[in-house]
């Protein structure tokens, strides 16, 4: 054993904290990039938006040619205000004790009226802010809590009522992970010291409000609250008792066997159990509105289609000329200025890069599917992203950071760049088709079925062999789910 130096030369890739900052700004939507320009705008001082400092701003480098006159006038600037204010201040001292200040603020409030519907206060009252208000949807939890105050609760039953609306899904059923259903009311009734037979009485109460039927643990017990409340027919609450399962696979024929009625009467049933709320949180799910603004845009002219980048509200950013006087003098002045400028400076690379880059990928995909933009889904093609990596000479793993959150607004509608690529179908006699077009097939045919019979799994699979699209039973299943589309037995129609 021996310790000696050697000298070995070797390649290696370095990822700098600019090139990780490209890489992150590549994969950025566009609402994000544009919040973390704003804090680049606040924490940068070298960096300014166009848009805001209007066009009597300096340009960039077009004060590059006078750095001594902007210096000398901003040291003029500071000099005088340094006077001002020490003659300000020699004045304020001697004027101080001279201010009536009760004379002042009477003469303030009268010179400055209320603005119209406010309210006329004391002057020690402030009006409530703009978030003050503002008004916000109620929730499930607050509407429920409003109710339980307003009950007669002993303390340990409040609790336990705290503890049920505590434990409420989005759609209002009384939920505990990992715990079995009737499990849930003694765990919740221990934690709140409360007897279990008590606890069922308080949740009785609780699945009685508005809205009736929440905090149910199934879909079972959510009807059978609903249907108590509304005094509905012994009949009805027999089938949602017992026959439920029958019911959501459309089997009448075994309900009215077991119960011994006529099938037309299950009819009926079924009908009035359909207009009951299986969802009673349904109305209090507040989800905020997602926002979609193009990275993009595909405009036809003539019989070209032109890609154009949206560049309306993104902050045009450049570099501040304000603070190159400021080398001139400190050193560390000089050096802290001179770190920020490169920073900014590669952030306008880096954003520009990103720009061009996504209408460069955008403009490949138009090309490659300009028969899906002439004449419809029907002849979107399959493509993968190695086909837009090779023809514009950039590794896969770039168009997949490149097409991901970025939509492109087209004739055909606002879609997201990953949605023209697909896998592929193979045809016999004419060229593949793309799996989009396939379940756009699918989605079709099961439209213009006839609801009394709707077609199974293979009869889609035959119909769509019958158009040189040859697939397997499980594949129509499997699309079929993607598109939220029920079986055939749940899709049937009996009335």
């Amino acid at each position: 054993m021996e310790i000696k130096q050697q000298l070995r030369q070797s390649q290696q890739l370095v990822m700098t904290p600019q090139l990780q900052q490209a890489i992150k700004l590549l994969q950025m939507s566009r609402m994000e990039l544009v919040d973390m320009v704003r804090d680049e705008l606040l924490e940068n001082p070298i960096l300014e938006d166009q848009a805001e400092i209007g066009e009597q701003s300096p340009r960039v480098g077009s004060d590059a040619s006078q750095p001594n006159q902007e210096s000398s006038s901003i040291e003029q600037a500071v000099a005088m205000d340094d006077r001002a204010s020490e003659m300000s201040v020699s004045k304020d001292e001697k004027k101080v004790e001279e201010i009536d200040w009760d004379r002042y603020l009477e003469n303030h409030s009268m010179q400055a009226p209320l603005p119209s519907g406010a309210r006329q206060g004391s002057g020690d009252e402030d009006l409530p802010g703009v978030e003050a208000t503002l008004t916000k949807r109620e929730d499930l939890m607050e509407h429920l809590a409003w109710q339980i105050r307003l009950s007669d609760l002993s303390d340990e039953e409040l609790q336990f009522a705290a503890l049920v609306i505590g434990n409420i899904d989005e759609n209002g059923y009384l939920k505990l992970d990992d715990v079995p259903m009737d499990e849930i009311v003694p765990k919740l009734a221990a934690e709140a010291e409360l007897d279990a037979e008590d606890a069922e009485e308080v949740l009785k109460i609780i699945q009685k409000m508005d809205p009736v039927g929440v905090a149910s643990r199934d879909l079972r017990e959510c009807l059978l609250v609903q249907s108590e409340v509304l005094k509905l027919d012994p009949l009805l609450v027999e089938v949602i008792d017992k026959h439920l399962h029958n019911l959501e696979k459309k089997n009448y024929a075994a309900v009215a066997r077991d119960l011994k009625v006529e099938v037309e009467e299950i009819y009926d049933v079924a009908q009035a159990i359909a207009e009951l709320e299986p969802r009673p949180g349904r109305d209090y799910i507040s989800e905020e509105p997602r926002y979609i603004v193009p990275d993009v845009y595909v405009s036809k002219v003539g019989e070209d289609y032109v890609v154009s980048a949206n560049d309306d509200g993104m902050p045009r950013l450049k570099i501040s000329g304000f603070y190159r006087s400021a080398m001139h003098g400190d050193p560390k002045a000089k050096e802290y200025i001179q770190g920020k400028l490169r920073s900014a400076q590669w952030l306008i690379r880096s954003i520009d890069q990103r720009r061009k880059t996504i209408v460069r990928v955008t403009e490949c995909i138009v090309d490659k599917q300009k028969d899906f933009f002439d004449l419809g889904i029907e002849h979107l093609k399959p493509m993968i992203l190695r086909d837009v990596a090779e023809t514009v000479g950039m590794h896969e793993s770039t168009i997949s950071r490149v097409t991901s959150n970025k939509y492109v607004a087209t004739p055909r509608g606002v879609l997201e760049l990953k949605f023209f690529f697909n896998s592929a179908i193979r045809r016999e006699s004419q060229e593949d088709i793309a799996s989009e077009s396939v379940k756009q097939a699918i989605k079709k045919i099961i439209s213009e079925e006839d609801v009394r019979s709707p077609h199974s799994d293979q009869k889609i699979v035959e119909i769509l062999a019958q158009g040189d699209i040859l697939i397997a039973r499980r594949t129509v299943a499997k699309y079929r789910e993607m598109l939220g589309i029920l079986s055939s037995a749940q899709r049937k129609k009996y009335f």
